[in-house]
C-alpha cells in the first residue's frame, strides 16, 4: 500500500499536542497578552479620545485597534512557533519527530498550525475585548480575517525558523522583544505615518512593519498610508521567503540533527 501524499494523523497529532500546551498555559498564552493590549486601549483609546485629531477611524481608539493587534499577533505567533520548536531540540524529542513516518508537510501542519490558531484565538479576543471598551467598526471582515492568517502564518514561520536557530532560552526572547515589538511600536501603532515630519517619515517606510500595520489598519477603517496591495504583496513574499528557508533546514538538517 503505498504511503499517503501527507500523513493527516500524525500532521493532527502534533497540531494537538501543541495546542495543549498552549492551554496548560493559558495565562501566560493567551490571558496575559489580553490584558496588556485591554491596559493600552484604556490607556491609549478611551483616556486620550477627547484629546486627538480626527484620524478617520471615528475615535482614536478605534485607530489603535489595528495596531494593537498586530503589536500582539507579531509577538504571540513569533513566540508561540519559536517556543514550540525549540523544546524538542531542547529535550532530544525532535528525533522521535524526524524519525516517525512524517514529512515537512505534516511538520509544518502540526507545529505552524497550532501557533496560527493560538494567534487567531488570542486576536478574536482581543477585538471581543476591545469592543467593551471602543466602539469600532471593520470596514472589510472577510479581508480582516485573511490578512490577521496571513500575517499569523508568516510570523509561525518565521518564529520557527529562530525556534530552530536558537541555541538557548536567551536567543529565543531576543528577537520578539528587542527587534519585532520596538519595530511594531515605531510603526505606525499609536500614529499615521503621514504625521512624522522629515527625515523620520523616509526613515520610517525603511520599517517593514509599518507595511502590515498599515494593510491590517486599511482593513478596519478603510484608510492607511500605503495601498492594500503593497502590504499584501509584502506579507506574501515574506511567507514564500520562510517557507523556502525552512525547506533548506529541513534538507540539510542543520540545528536539528545536531
Amino acid at each position: 500500500m503505498s504511503r499517503p501524499i501527507i500523513n493527516l494523523r500524525g500532521a493532527f497529532a502534533i497540531y494537538r499536542n501543541e495546542l495543549m500546551r498552549a492551554f496548560r498555559t493559558v495565562f501566560g498564552s493567551i490571558l496575559s497578552p489580553v490584558i496588556t493590549t485591554s491596559l493600552y486601549l484604556v490607556v491609549f483609546g478611551a483616556a486620550m479620545r477627547g484629546n486627538m485629531p480626527d484620524l478617520g477611524a471615528g475615535s482614536y481608539g478605534a485607530f489603535i485597534i489595528p495596531g494593537l493587534l498586530m503589536l500582539t499577533m507579531l509577538s504571540e505567533s513569533t513566540s508561540n512557533a519559536s517556543f514550540g520548536i525549540y523544546m524538542p531540540r531542547f529535550t532530544g524529542a525532535i528525533y522521535e519527530v524526524l524519525s516517525a513516518p512524517v514529512g515537512v508537510a505534516e511538520v509544518l501542519i502540526g507545529f505552524i498550525g497550532a501557533a496560527v490558531t493560538k494567534s487567531l484565538i488570542l486576536a478574536a479576543i482581543i477585538l471581543l475585548t476591545a469592543s467593551v471598551i471602543i466602539d469600532y467598526q471593520i470596514a472589510h471582515p472577510l479581508m480582516a480575517v485573511i490578512y490577521i492568517a496571513l500575517v499569523a502564518a508568516a510570523f509561525s514561520l518565521f518564529g520557527f525558523i529562530l525556534g530552530v536557530w536558537a541555541d538557548g532560552f536567551e536567543r529565543l526572547q531576543m528577537v520578539p522583544l528587542l527587534i519585532l515589538t520596538p519595530l511594531t511600536f515605531l510603526g505606525g501603532t499609536f500614529y499615521p505615518i503621514s504625521v512624522l515630519p522629515e527625515p523620520w517619515q523616509s526613515i520610517a517606510m525603511v520599517n517593514p512593519i509599518v507595511y502590515l500595520v498599515s494593510g491590517l489598519r486599511w482593513t478596519f477603517i478603510d484608510n492607511a498610508d500605503f495601498p492594500i496591495a503593497v502590504s499584501l504583496g509584502m506579507t506574501l513574499g515574506f511567507l514564500a521567503l520562510c517557507v523556502l528557508v525552512i525547506a533548506i533546514i529541513f534538507k540539510t538538517g542543520w540545528r536539528l540533527r545536531e
